[in-house]
């Protein structure tokens, strides 16, 4: 039987993957988590490192895989200074084991029936990325619309699979082949309402997250789409979304 989530555990580092640019630092970590409890899309866990003389240090992340996956999948940003983010980023490398606590959190789930748009920023796809793996697994791609906005295509984590799973992709410091009305490039420019009213409509729950000048945004515009207050969830995080 697995662990409660509130228990601490270890997770094994399997496979790790570097992106972004030299501003914008990604990493991929794939985690073999022993006896791991199955998360819900969206939900996230809590990586602690432990240092030789007992200090820790611990980071909240968001789970990116499919529920049905063997392995927990992770990307995150290497912050300025950042302890976790920094360590996982440039020293973590297969084999390695970290502590973990999870799966956390039921507001921001998806069940995978409710007709819904998401709407994120940076590394705010990640909870997005899970919800549409899931979709796809169960072939309900239907019920899941997205909105992703990022500044510039290598910062955007997962783009290529976010794009092909037709989620509507702006950037705000590129054009975007390919995705202009006429099939040229759209314009470097957050999304205009009426280009995504579309997504919008029969929706029954939105989901935002990113960070929270972002959030603030996204809700905004939710409201300009027409889309209840009461049926928003919003997870936000720092000022680096």
């Amino acid at each position: 039987m697995s662990e409660p989530a509130g228990r601490w555990g270890t997770a094994t580092v399997v496979d790790v993957e570097h992106g972004g640019d030299e501003q914008v630092r990604l990493v991929r970590l794939r985690l073999e988590v022993p006896d791991r409890r199955r998360h819900l899309p969206g939900q996230h866990c809590v990586v602690r490192l432990r240092a030789p003389d007992g200090y820790t240090a611990q980071r909240s992340y968001s789970i990116a895989s499919d529920p049905g996956d063997r392995l927990v999948e992770l990307m995150v940003e290497a912050l300025p200074d950042g302890e976790v983010s920094g360590h996982l980023h440039d020293v973590a490398q297969p084999g390695d084991v970290v502590e973990y606590r999870g799966p956390i959190g039921r507001w921001f789930t998806w069940d995978g029936e409710t007709p819904s748009l998401c709407v994120a920023g940076g590394t705010g796809v990640v909870p997005v990325v899970s919800m549409l793996r899931h979709a796809r697994r169960l072939d309900v791609e239907d019920r899941l619309r997205v909105v992703v906005l990022a500044q510039t295509w290598d910062r955007l984590p997962y783009a290529e699979e976010l794009r092909a799973a037709g989620a509507f992709v702006a950037l705000t410091r590129e054009n975007l082949p390919g995705a202009g009305p006429d099939g040229g490039e759209r314009v470097a420019a957050p999304p205009y309402p009426d280009e995504v009213a579309h997504l919008a409509e029969g929706v029954e729950r939105a989901y935002v997250c990113g960070s929270v000048g972002f959030a603030s945004w996204a809700t905004r515009l939710l409201g300009e789409l027409g889309v209840r207050a009461s049926t928003v969830r919003v997870e936000q995080f720092g000022a680096t979304g």
